[in-house]
């Protein structure tokens, strides 16, 4: 049976109290529904509470809480157990909570979101072992370092690493650890790594979205496009640290704050991206279009943001894509070409080898 989470925004008068009692409720009558109660969670801070429920639809969990108590969620959105569980640290609830008969549970979902990404561009047919090597060695170390910390690894692929943390404080610290890391980690073992990467935002798992905290992941996953830092947080992140560490600031020399208008920007940019990067069609046009930006404006925030032009970006987007298709050998030179928005096989291959220099084809053939 299928596993749904749901929102509750409630208002200021309710506490934690009053969420478990609504909790106890709903396992009272959950049987008619067909539905189990796993587990719960109330922020406090922002008023929201967040169940857990095993149920065989969406319209089960909403007429059990409607009969149980006539708090209806909000939201509610389809989710894995073991994606729950990486990013929360549970799926069931505390054996021991702060009041046995009510089994009050005092956790927040709320969650700092870190995306690492490390570009490792050194494609050398000659010394494949070392280099495969090195990445295993830095790999233990990045698992090492986010244990120290607390993260929990949601994730690991071609994107880097995808971590969460229940204090902003240990994601921040984390963060400047793995940097300290990279660097070092880089020199000893003369590793052509292109660039460290590193994202954080923070947020609640469900909102009007279809996917567990893809808000949060979303943005900390677009930070990689920031050229001048390594470290890239969001303007919630750095609220909360501050807030948290009794107004101690951070050292702007290792981390990049991003304002508001900048996460605005980089949202809007990339949504569109995301969307078009396969149209060999798209200019530079429709992206002032869909952006509602003007042309000249697009350019200079493109530059002073990424360095890049749009359409140099647009370009070092599609090539990233396609190394990732090339590894995964989805499809033959060609079909990757035209896959990735490319016109011609043979310009892909010219642009590839300028960037990475190697030819597509001897990716496929390693």
């Amino acid at each position: 049976m299928p596993i749904f989470m749901d929102r509750h925004d409630v208002s200021e008068a309710v506490t934690a109290e009053v969420v478990a009692r609504i909790h106890q409720e709903d396992l009272k009558i959950q049987h008619k529904y067909g539905c189990r109660g796993l587990t719960y969670w109330f922020d406090e801070t922002r008023k929201t509470a967040f169940c857990l429920v095993e149920a065989p639809d969406k319209n089960a969990i909403i007429e059990m809480h409607a009969n149980a108590h006539g708090e209806v969620p909000h939201q509610v959105i389809e989710v894995d157990a073991a994606i729950v569980e990486s990013f929360l640290g549970r799926i069931e609830d505390p054996e021991k909570a702060l009041n046995t008969s009510l089994n009050i549970i005092n956790d927040p979902a709320f969650r700092t979101i870190m995306v690492v990404d490390i570009e490792n561009c050194y494609f050398n047919k000659f010394v494949p072992h070392s280099n495969i090597l090195n990445n295993q060695i830095f790999n233990k170390q990045m698992t090492a370092i986010l244990k120290s910390f607390d993260g929990n690894v949601v994730q690991q692929n071609e994107d880097g690493f995808l971590i969460s943390f229940v204090t902003v404080a240990k994601a921040v610290l984390c963060a400047l650890v793995i940097q300290e890391n990279y660097h070092a980690h880089k020199t000893q073992h003369q590793v052509n790594f292109t660039r460290l990467s590193i994202g954080m935002h923070a947020g609640v798992p469900v909102t009007e979205r279809k996917s567990i905290f893809e808000d949060t992941i979303k943005l900390a996953r677009r930070m990689r496009i920031i050229s001048d830092a390594e470290i890239v947080i969001s303007t919630e992140v750095h609220q909360l640290y501050k807030s948290g560490n009794f107004g101690e600031d951070l050292n702007l020399n290792q981390i990049r704050i991003l304002t508001p208008a900048e996460e605005k920007f980089i949202n809007n940019f990339m949504d569109f991206t995301e969307k078009e990067w396969q149209n060999a069609e798209i200019k530079v046009d429709d992206f002032e279009k869909n952006i509602g930006i003007s042309k000249s404006k697009l350019y200079r925030e493109m530059i002073r943001l990424t360095e890049k032009s749009p359409n140099v970006f647009l370009l070092h987007y599609r090539l990233r894509k396609s190394l990732q298709l090339l590894q995964k050998q989805k499809g033959n030179i060609s079909e990757i070409a035209f896959n990735s928005g490319f016109n011609s096989p043979s310009y892909f291959a010219k642009c590839f080898r300028k960037k990475y220099g190697i030819m597509p084809s001897e990716i496929a053939l390693q």
